[in-house]
Parts: structure tokens; sequence; C-alpha cells
């Protein structure tokens, strides 16, 4: 479990580069059956903040560590069923075709609980500069 952390913070500080043009940035980013498709990474017009959307696919029974962001996170489940792990709430499963809104900084676990590949559209919301992803303990 420590080496998964291991090798999700070191794709977080990959992720969080801001060095690199919204076009360059686009790129896979594999971590075992967990597939991270970056899609666009852009400035908004709220001072100190920037959208980052990404694909991310779950093989089947796969689990994300708990972790969280420093910004809102918006998910659309494209294919499949996941289920969310948020802090302070029950376990919520999300199916194909909804969405899940998870509030600044709130610590999360999601879990693909199907038996074929599901996948969600993450669009990030969060402040410009910080790490995107932060493993939670």
């Amino acid at each position: 479990m420590k080496t998964l952390r291991i090798i999700v913070a070191a794709a977080a500080l990959l992720i969080a580069n801001d060095s690199i043009s919204p076009v360059a940035w686009a790129h896979e980013v594999r971590l075992g059956d967990i597939k991270r498709t970056n899609l666009l990474r852009n400035d908004l017009s709220a001072a100190g903040r920037e959208v980052i959307q990404v694909l991310v696919e779950f093989g089947p029974g796969v689990s994300a560590v708990r972790h969280s962001h420093p910004g809102e996170e918006l998910v659309y489940v494209t294919e499949g069923a996941l289920e969310y792990q948020l802090d302070g709430r029950p376990p919520l499963t999300v199916k194909a075709g909804e969405v899940l809104f998870i509030p600044h900084g709130t610590s999360h676990a999601v879990k693909n609980i199907g038996s074929v590949r599901a996948a969600e559209l993450a669009t990030y919301i969060v402040e410009k500069g910080k790490p995107l992803l932060m493993v939670s303990e």
C-alpha cells in the first residue's frame, strides 16, 4: 500500500506541473489498473484558480486510495458504477450518466464495484500551483 501511495504522489506531481501548456499537457498516466488521461488544464478568470479535466478509467474491482484536492471536483461517470466514500458520509454509488460533487479538501476514496471497466470524467476547479492530489492517511 505504501508503494501505491508513492506512485500516486509521483503522478500527482506530474499532473501538477504548471509549466506545461494546455495543449502539450494532454497525456496518459497509468497506475496499475487505473488509467488517467489528462485532457485539459487552463487558468480561470478567478485569480489563483485553474480548471483541470481528466478521464479516469478503473479496472474491475480497482480502488483509488483516500485522497483530497485543493479545490472542488465534479465527477461524471461515463461507464460502469463507482462507489465513492467521502469523509462524513455513507458510501454512495454513482452509475454511468450520473454526477457527483466533491467539496474542496474533502478526503475520499473510489472503487469500481462492477465486473467491467468503469470510468469518470473528473473536472477539478483548484488552487493553481498546488499538487492536484494529496494522499490521505
